[in-house]
């Protein structure tokens, strides 16, 4: 399924939910070193303003709730990382507040490894019936800021959350 050479694995910062502190986001990728970063939304100037301080670093990002309406873009993505395939959505197009059932529905219908989303600002990571669920908090909380990690190996993907 995932085709990594033996020995190497890509390392993807994920975030959401910044709201206006870039420097969090900037401090992490100092940090983690990534090879990918996903932005889940709120805000999106924020993930633009993060790819100008790292042009090096690929940078995909799905519009928030609290982007406005931008038809432009899309509210998710399908997103293939060497053969791992990723649902990406801000989440509030599928009442994630109400709990996570539709989105994970939307997830299995597009056979997602991943089902990635934001919105709650509660960070959240399971493994769940073959498919990682996560959810990397809010990078711009006051109180808890987080992200997470996805590690892609030759034999698949960890996930880990992280506090900023």
């Amino acid at each position: 399924m995932y085709h990594i050479p033996e020995g190497d694995c890509l390392k993807v910062l994920l975030f959401s939910d910044s709201h206006g502190n870039v420097a969090n986001m900037a401090d992490t990728v100092r940090l983690e070193q990534p090879d990918q970063i996903l932005h889940l939304g709120d805000l999106l100037q924020d993930a633009d303003a993060l790819s100008s301080q790292f042009p090096h670093i690929p940078l995909v990002s799905v519009p928030g709730n609290c982007d406005g309406r931008r038809p432009d873009l899309p509210e998710e993505r399908v997103l293939e990382l060497d053969g791992c395939r990723i649902l990406m959505t801000h989440g509030h197009i599928y009442q994630v507040k109400m709990g996570i059932g539709a989105a994970v529905r939307a997830a299995r219908e597009v056979r997602a490894d991943l089902l990635l989303f934001g919105h709650t600002h509660q960070a959240f990571c399971e493994y769940e019936n073959g498919m990682w669920v996560v959810n990397p908090g809010s990078a711009g909380s006051l109180t808890q800021p987080s992200y997470a990690v996805l590690i892609l190996e030759a034999g698949g993907a960890v996930c880990y959350l992280s506090k900023i």
